[in-house]
Order: C-alpha cells, then sequence, then structure tokens
C-alpha cells in the first residue's frame, strides 16, 4: 500500500473514532461543474438578502484560495438525529439539528482534535478545518467524496443513513487517495417537491433560497412578506419538510452524541409555552444553541408570524 493510501486509512480510522457517520477524501482541485451552476443560482438571486454568497466566489470553488498548496478535501458526516422529537404536534417547530449545543462548537472541537492527531502521528501538515462556517461547497465536497448525492432538494443523501447529519471537511496539503462519487438515486420520487410548504424547490434539484422557509426564519432581517403567511407550517426556526418526507430517511438512527441531547423542557413545550416565551426562557433554553442565530426578537418575530 502507497504513504497516500495510508494515510488515507488512518484519516478514517480516527474520523470513525471521533464519531462521524463517514469519511470521503477528493482531490483539492477546481470544482468546475460547480461553477456556472453557482453562478447562475447567484443571478437568478435565489440567495435572496445572503449577500456573504456572492462573496469569495472563488475561494467557494478553489480550495487552494482558502488554503495554500492545498491536495486534499477530507469530508465527514456526523448524525443529529434525534431519539425524540417536540412532544406537542400543534406547538411552533424547530429543526432537529437545533435541539442541543451548537454544532459548529461540537463538530469544530472534533476536527481540531483530528489535526492535532494527524499532525503527531504523520508530521507536518497544514489546513484548515471547517464546518459550515466559511466559503465551502460541502454538499459538492462530499458528493464528490463519495459520501452521498445531492437531492432533488440539494441536500445530500446518504444510501446508509438518508440526509440528517452535518457537514465538515478538512482542506490539508497532504496528498491523499481519492474516494469515487456515488450515483444518483432519487429516481423519479418527487416527495420533497411535492411536500414543500412554500414551493421554494422550483425544479428538481433547483432551489430558490429566498422562497426556503429556513431562509425566512433565520436568515432575513427584515419583516417577513406577508405572501407566505399561512404557509409555514408552524415552523419558527428552520424547516425539516423535505427531509421528513424523503424515503431515504427511514434508514436514519438515532444520534449518540450528548452534547446533542434536547432538554426535555424544551421538547414538551406546548403552544402558548412557545407564544409566551420570555427573554429569560430563550436565553436559558438556547444559551448554547444554534437557535442563538436568531436572538430573542428573530424568534418572537417568527413566532407572531405562526399566529
Amino acid at each position: 500500500m502507497n504513504l497516500a493510501a495510508q494515510h488515507s486509512q488512518l484519516i478514517k480510522k480516527h474520523a470513525k473514532r471521533l464519531g462521524f457517520l463517514s469519511c470521503g477524501i477528493s482531490d483539492a482541485g477546481f470544482l468546475e461543474e460547480e461553477a456556472p451552476r453557482l453562478e447562475q443560482w447567484l443571478q437568478q438571486g435565489y440567495h435572496g438578502s445572503m449577500t456573504y454568497m456572492e462573496r469569495n466566489f472563488d475561494k467557494r470553488l478553489d480550495p487552494t484560495k482558502l488554503v495554500p498548496g492545498a491536495k486534499s478535501v477530507v469530508s465527514m458526516l456526523y448524525n443529529y438525529y434525534p431519539k425524540n422529537t417536540q412532544s406537542d404536534p400543534t406547538a411552533p417547530k424547530i429543526s432537529k439539528y437545533a435541539y442541543g449545543k451548537d454544532y459548529h462548537v461540537v463538530i469544530k472541537d472534533k476536527l481540531f482534535e483530528l489535526m492535532q492527531v494527524l499532525q503527531q502521528e504523520i508530521g507536518e501538515i497544514h489546513g484548515r478545518v471547517f464546518v459550515d462556517s466559511a466559503p465551502v461547497l460541502d454538499k459538492a465536497w462530499a458528493a464528490k467524496a463519495g459520501l452521498g448525492w445531492i437531492g432533488k432538494h440539494s441536500n445530500l443523501i446518504s444510501k446508509q443513513t438518508g440526509s440528517f447529519f452535518f457537514i465538515a471537511e478538512l482542506i490539508i496539503d497532504l496528498p491523499l487517495e481519492q474516494d469515487t462519487p456515488v450515483t444518483d438515486h432519487c429516481g423519479s420520487c418527487t416527495a420533497c417537491i411535492d411536500a414543500c410548504p412554500t414551493d421554494a424547490i422550483i425544479a428538481p434539484y433547483q432551489v430558490d433560497g429566498s422562497k426556503c422557509i429556513s431562509y425566512f426564519t433565520i436568515e432575513l432581517k427584515d419583516a417577513i412578506p406577508q405572501e407566505v403567511k399561512g404557509k409555514f407550517d408552524n415552523w419558527a426556526f428552520g424547516c425539516d419538510v423535505c427531509q421528513d418526507v424523503c424515503p431515504w430517511n427511514r434508514f436514519s438512527t438515532p444520534h449518540n452524541e450528548p452534547q446533542f441531547e434536547s432538554s426535555s423542557e424544551l421538547l414538551q413545550m406546548n403552544s402558548d409555552d412557545w407564544h409566551e416565551i420570555t427573554a429569560e426562557v430563550f436565553d436559558r433554553l438556547f444559551a448554547e444553541s444554534a437557535v442563538q442565530r436568531t436572538q430573542f426578537s428573530g424568534l418572537k418575530r417568527n413566532l407572531e408570524f405562526l399566529k
């Protein structure tokens, strides 16, 4: 076995030990297929007010602009599918990924540990760790590394585990053995397109981000447009509809990450509890949660909109 293959096996072994569902590797080259797609998506205005999507266009497509001398992109998946969900079916809903501690913190700690171990066992490696926080097209890299295919709802789907996972990367200057992409297994299914409450999936594999409930409830800082009133299916933070209806998610199994466990108080909140939430309760429940992104005022705005 050559050195690149040995190093690849070592990385995958440690990724598994750290709790990642799977790990795949791709060459840190320019994303040629994604370039025209991203450009067109931005030109159509599908990013709405997410102006950060327009910045760093080159960096999104060329990892060597993020890590000079980069040779490999190591993509990893981390499960967040919960064992228990919100108990009151009439209560406002939050995305499952936000039930526990903010994933940026939890996963970044694991990535830094992985980098440290690799530097100890392989030697001097330069690179950076990423988890949904920099101009990295994580789904494209994960698909290139064979961890799944990009579904009609534009999320990554794995045949083995569905799609309730976070995607993280190491971009490093170490040559590694590459993995190969897998084939698309969406077939003729249109469950996600048919179920989207705001018709944000405008065509198979094409999402107008500015119509997505996650966009309205998290990214949009202005007032939510009246034309989508009554279409939110009771989502107050994010939306899981396209994943909930995906047949591949029948293979989702609960995570075993203690930091992603939700408090029973949160899961048991009824409709009145949500609509009467105070700043004090918000700070206690969501002290270390991704829900902090909306701040108390943003969550209140979303809850008012649901009335």
